[in-house]
């Protein structure tokens, strides 16, 4: 993992689920995936989009990369999976499964992350790839 990614996990856990520095105002969750190889955790911090209080986004944008990130193959192998969302005050970890959104849905819900935060619409631009998969991850 990243320095980058260390520091904002630490970042994460020392403000109970509400980091500053690059993500300050934004919404980030842990994700808390099993290695698609290796069989190990690993913990990757991910801007998310709430649909409402048991389902949650994210986006394998890789920063707009040609190449899905490696947390993007370790949830296709392991749908079912958990993640640590905070309020400021607490940190709760939840069990959730995976699914990949396709067509319309996906479209939809990329362009109302990219609406929020226009960053998602310069990684789309920026890709190589068909589509920058969106992933729904609902409570078990």
């Amino acid at each position: 993992m990243s320095s980058f990614n260390d520091q904002v996990i630490a970042d994460f856990k020392e403000s109970n689920g509400k980091p500053g520095g690059y993500f300050k105002g934004s919404p980030v969750l842990l994700l808390h995936s099993i290695g698609a190889k290796s069989g190990a955790e690993r913990t990757q911090p991910l801007m998310f989009l709430q649909e409402d209080k048991d389902t949650w986004f994210v986006f394998a944008s890789f920063g707009g990369a040609p190449n899905n990130p490696a947390w993007y193959h370790n949830v296709i192998a392991h749908p079912e999976l958990d993640i640590s969302v905070g309020d400021g005050t607490t940190i709760t970890r939840i069990p959730v499964r995976a699914r990949i959104l396709e067509g319309t849905e996906r479209d939809t819900t990329y362009a109302r992350q990219a609406a929020l935060f226009p960053q998602f619409a310069g990684y789309a631009e920026k890709t190589t790839r068909e589509a920058i998969p969106v992933i729904e991850l609902t409570k078990r």
